[in-house]
């Protein structure tokens, strides 16, 4: 689905694509043995390798390569079995080696894919062009000192997964929904927690617009977008800033730019680099990368299963529509937690019950599901009553309530509070009675002819019995009675 700017000339077609540097998931660093732990003392987890210091010989780490490999293999990407690391050469504060160590010519995962759903229920399949690994730089802080900046070595050399996805999104919605999938995709196969805002997952964004039909214009880059929304913002910012130029009979200048969420705007940080500015050669210490294709295919045999294909199952197993089931498997936890609810229940009242009033309490709590007061099975609890007519809907609310409060079991709140949805015919009819005879006006109004006046006696015999009628059998007697 294109998103179309429209101008003075006429209407623009939007051309994005993304380049997301993903923390890999791993105890050391791609190179050393020092910890990948985020949040440590700043220089605290710093070895001779991540220092630069002359002589250290950098030893490549076998999980960081298998999680590289796991995440091509949920991309549906091509694995290659030979790549080679090259040095990268550039010169910041935060990269004490005077160069990156990463893939450029020859990575370890190729061509592969991401399906995204939009809102309208639209589908699209955005490529991948490559996914390679590259130690992270260091990190610089300017907030420390009046008139001094510090810098934090405990990042470098950290593992990152560089995925390059070909130039096929055309709106901020659909590089939105492309990087909230590869995000999920990352989580379900424990390669990369996502976290963006503590920056281990971050997206470089190439924005370029053309008129309908030509050739791709000039792009440029927004480095280091940490979220998603940000992502959208600076999408639309930079091609309405492009737009303007063309418009004037100005050229866009192949930039690297920076984006201002306060202000609303993207601005100037460099010059774009072309491949031979950074002088890549290869590592002269490391030999290429060679991994063998029965250690790749007992790597596949073990992935989990993937968000698409939960979502499938979901939707075949436990009956329930394509847009709850797409909600339900955003996240590894909320998938499981869904799992264990609908088991051996209705699947459907499962869904119904846990996007609408517990999600809702949960948010009301600002907790999310790992923090949940009541687990899957208690919540499960709650829908066996509701199954069995031992309470109603309208009291499963109020329970609910009460469970997330205090954690308890719904039986146990519904015997304590008296909350027993009365089934008793007897006691039923009565109430029926009890309604009609304070109501004769409105008894005369329906036997002329409102029909809808029956919903007036249905609440009214509910609010005499407390809310604790059966719903059924309180539709039952009211139209015997009429």
């Amino acid at each position: 689905m294109s998103y179309i700017i429209e101008g003075r000339t006429g209407p623009w077609e939007l051309v994005i694509g993304l380049e997301v540097h993903a923390q890999v998931v791993s105890n050391a660093k791609l190179f050393s043995g020092a910890s990948a732990m985020y949040g440590g003392e700043p220089n605290a987890q710093v070895s001779f390798i991540d220092a630069g210091f002359p002589g250290m010989l950098p030893v490549i780490n076998g999980e960081c390569v298998a999680q590289a490999v796991r995440t091509g293999l949920g991309l549906k990407a091509e694995i290659n079995l030979v790549s080679r690391f090259d040095r990268k050469n550039y010169f910041y504060a935060d990269l004490p080696q005077g160069y990156q160590i990463s893939q450029f010519a020859h990575p370890i995962v190729g061509k592969g894919i991401v399906d995204i759903e939009l809102e309208s229920g639209e589908l699209r399949h955005i490529g991948v062009t490559r996914l390679h690994l590259e130690q992270d730089a260091g990190k610089s802080m300017h907030d420390q000192h009046p008139a001094e900046s510090f810098i934090d070595l405990n990042r470098a050399g950290v593992a990152l997964m560089e995925i390059v996805s070909e130039p096929d999104m055309r709106s901020p919605e659909e590089a939105g929904a492309y990087l909230r999938k590869l995000r999920t995709i990352l989580r379900y196969l424990g390669t990369c927690d996502g976290n963006m805002e503590e920056g281990s997952m971050r997206a470089d964004v190439n924005v370029s617009v053309r008129k309908a039909g030509e050739e791709f214009r000039t792009r440029c880059e927004i480095k280091n977008v940490n979220s998603v929304r940000f992502v959208m913002q600076a999408i639309e910012v930079e091609a309405r800033r492009q737009v303007e130029i063309w418009e004037a009979g100005q050229t866009v200048d192949q930039e690297t730019r920076l984006y201002d969420p306060s202000r609303g705007e993207t601005r100037s940080m460099r010059s774009k680099e072309d491949a031979h500015d950074y002088r890549y050669f290869p590592d002269p210490d490391l030999l290429p990368l060679v991994i063998e294709q029965d250690w790749v295919d007992g790597l596949a045999a073990a992935l989990p299963e993937l968000p698409d294909a939960k979502k499938a199952r979901f939707i075949s197993d436990y009956g329930i529509p394509a847009y709850d089931a797409g909600v339900l498997v955003m996240e590894q936890a909320t998938a499981d937690f869904y799992e264990t609810l609908a088991k051996g229940r209705d699947g459907k009242s499962a869904s119904n019950w846990m996007l609408g009033d517990f999600f809702a309490g949960l948010n009301r709590m600002g907790k999310g599901i790992e923090t949940s007061p009541i687990s899957a099975a208690t919540l499960g609890g709650l829908l066996d009553l509701i199954a069995d007519a031992t309470i109603n809907g309208k009291i499963a609310k109020e329970v609910l309530e009460a469970m997330m409060e205090t954690g308890e079991s719904a039986a146990a709140i519904v015997e304590a509070k008296g909350l027993k949805q009365v089934t008793d015919t007897g006691a039923i009819d009565a109430a029926v009675d009890a309604v009609l005879a304070a109501n004769p006006d409105k008894l005369a109004e329906y036997k002329s002819g409102k029909d809808k006046l029956f919903g007036f006696f249905v609440g009214q015999v509910m609010k005499a019995m407390a809310g604790k009628g059966n719903p059924a059998l309180v539709n039952e007697a009211i139209k015997r009675k009429l």
